[in-house]
């Protein structure tokens, strides 16, 4: 029994380390640098990027036709000097404001101070979750739909719903293995799957181009249902909003910059050879998707019937595969639906490498998400649950996702535009530039949503769930040390060298005046309450709370020489915790236990516990001596607190 025992406990040891091995990288900050990143030629990582972005084809067509009609090349259109005058110039900036992939969040979380900008990154994240989260879903659904529909497939296939489960499985479990991007798949994918569209939408426009008839058509049903040209332009500009799927692949695009690779003369604070092969990447990549988006408008527009467009129909979802089956036979037509299945699986998996990065970037370091948040593989089980638990709610309905993907995206592309305006508020004529694509992006999603509230639905659901486990979290993480490193200057280090070598007492002091008489009076009622020795000799600790919002930080103590009295002064977002992890740092330093003197506190405990939770004081020895209790279980190792007065 012994044995099977310590058998039973190294299996659940090592399952555990394996479990929680691997960690997401760059956790430092809104600015952290990645410590390493394999890089590559700008247009390879542009194929990374373009699994999301490009694997749009799959279903914006078959979108675009249900939002925006016979309008729909003309709509697209819109969406395209959108992307161009709009969205590539933002991201152009936000690339040159974080070439280490912080993204447009972080450059809000330095615009905006405290809790205030935390929150904000919070609602943002929430946001971000939903863009993410139904990207996988979504690209999931349509890809079960290019399979379900396929004639060679066999009829066990054709549960849509348990098509999509196995796909999202699937993915998490390669995820769970060790699954990490490969750019040589990803090229792969792309090169295979936009020469397939090419090849659609060329025999689309050939077979326009045979009958010309059906341009005419198109064009007196366009004259019949809107009148003037001026009409349709304002008619297209009411529906376009529907059509921001087409938008995606941004953000992704500024937070895989590290893998770019830059000039070999850029140092890490010039990255100025990145920077410029980013905004080569993204110029291209908008200009190829432009390219495609408004051929395959057109082409899927003029030639599929409007029936077939509805739910139910054979080109729901997959436009460009109904007419590859359709005028390319069944054999091109299954090579096209394995091309797209596989690049909308893959872009699943984009969509999940951006949560692994963003999650640890911001809830560990806010306190707002326990430390098994920063591992890889518990995340990805959270991640596949919420994909589940999606797909069951909307019933792997492509359409029905559509609102909630748009939603996500043009909330953070507005953030995105806010941003950069902000940033480039003092330089003159740019300023009014993005603050009019400012205005565009607002009037999209504001848009959106009132045509598709369930978007701002499943967003908000995501922001009150992020909030509510990061604030539980951040109030059951509140006894944790939560200081990073210990810094002393010289005069910090002198004071406590001459008081080791006896008993080290500290008296916690909340400075008043800081003058000689304040800390004359504290230590003799102190020295006579506590009954300390005249001969040991007192060093006064005084905590400042810096930022409240941050979680963990680096404590710098200063020493600073009163007519004889020796205080040590320092900065910290929580009071308890950096008294705290000050004392071990004494104990360990010097080899004694210190001892620190506290006043009691009079008032409400909850008063009290607000305090400490939000602004980082509150009833300061009780918390202390918890930290202290947490930080080192054995009691005669562990520095001695005392309360009175």
């Amino acid at each position: 029994m012994t044995l099977v025992a310590v058998s039973r406990r190294t299996t659940t040891r090592r399952l555990k380390y394996w479990f929680l091995r691997d960690r997401v990288k760059r956790t430092e900050g809104a600015q952290g640098r990645e410590h390493s990143a394999h890089q590559h030629a700008w247009w390879q990582v542009m194929c990374l990027t373009g699994v999301d972005y490009f694997s749009t084809l799959g279903y914006q067509p078959g979108i675009a036709f249900l939002a925006a009609g016979t309008l729909s090349p003309l709509a697209t259109l819109i969406l395209v000097l959108l992307t161009l005058c709009g969205a590539l110039p933002i991201y152009s900036r936000v690339a040159a404001e974080s070439p280490y992939g912080q993204g447009s969040i972080a450059m809000l979380e330095t615009l905006l101070p405290r809790w205030q900008g935390k929150l904000f990154v919070l609602c943002l994240l929430g946001f971000a979750a939903t863009d993410f989260i139904i990207t996988i879903t979504l690209s999931a659904a349509d890809a079960t739909a290019h399979i379900v529909k396929n004639p060679f497939v066999p009829s066990f296939f054709h549960h849509p719903i348990e098509v999509t489960l196995a796909l999202i499985a699937v993915l998490g479990a390669l995820f769970l293995k060790g699954f990490r991007e490969v750019i040589s798949i990803a090229v792969l994918l792309v090169v295979s799957y936009l020469s397939l569209n090419l090849v659609v939408i060329g025999v689309g426009l050939y077979q326009i181009m045979l009958y010309p008839h059906v341009l005419s058509n198109w064009r007196d049903v366009l004259l019949t249902n809107h009148g003037s040209p001026l009409l349709m332009v304002g008619v297209a500009l009411l529906v376009f909003p529907k059509l921001a799927l087409g938008l995606s692949g941004f953000e992704t695009g500024v937070t895989v910059m590290p893998l770019v690779r830059g000039d070999k003369d850029d140092t890490p604070e010039r990255l100025l050879g990145r920077i410029r092969n980013t905004r080569r990447m993204l110029a291209t990549a908008a200009l190829i998707m432009s390219v495609m988006l408004i051929a395959s408008s057109l082409v899927t527009t003029l030639l599929i019937p409007a029936a077939e467009f509805a739910r139910g129909g054979k080109a729901n979802g997959r436009a460009l595969a109904f007419l590859a089956h359709g005028y390319l036979g069944e054999l091109f037509g299954t090579a096209y639906d394995v091309s797209t299945t596989f690049i909308l699986w893959f872009a699943g998996a984009s969509a999940m490498t951006g949560l692994l990065s963003l999650v640890p970037r911001y809830l560990p370091r806010y306190g707002m998400a326990p430390e098994w948040a920063r591992s890889t593989r518990p995340l990805v089980l959270v991640f596949v649950a919420i994909a589940f638990a999606v797909t069951l709610i909307f019933k792997a309905d492509v359409d029905a996702q559509g609102g909630a993907y748009a939603t996500g995206v043009l909330v953070l592309m507005s953030s995105a535009a806010v941003a950069v305006t902000l940033s480039t508020w003092r330089n003159g004529w740019q300023r009014w530039a993005f603050l009019l694509i400012v205005l565009v992006f607002v009037y999209t999603t504001i848009t959106n949503v009132i045509e598709r509230p369930e978007g701002v639905k499943i967003a908000s659901f995501f922001i009150a769930a992020i909030i509510v486990s990061s604030l539980v979290s951040r109030v059951l993480r509140t006894t944790e040390l939560r200081v990073k490193k210990i810094e002393l200057d010289e005069t910090a280090q002198a004071f406590i060298a001459e008081a080791s070598g006896g008993t080290i007492c500290l008296i916690a002091n909340q400075p008043d005046r800081g003058d000689v008489h304040e800390y004359e009076v504290e230590g003799k009622l102190k020295r006579e309450h506590h009954r300390i020795p005249p001969d040991d000799p007192i060093l006064f600790l005084e905590v400042e709370v810096g930022d409240a919002s941050d979680f963990a930080s680096v404590l710098k103590v200063k020493g600073v020489d009163v007519d004889g009295h020796r205080v040590l002064r320092a900065k910290s977002s929580a009071v308890p915790n950096a008294i705290a992890a000050f004392l071990l740092y004494i104990r360990d330093k010097t080899r004694e236990i210190p001892h620190v003197y506290f006043d009691w506190t009079e008032g409400n405990p909850l008063t009290y516990l607000f305090k400490y939770v939000v602004l980082g004081e509150g009833d300061i020895a009780p918390v202390t001596r918890e930290v202290l209790r947490q930080a080192e279980p054995d009691p005669n190792r562990r520095p001695a607190v005392h309360v009175g007065g």
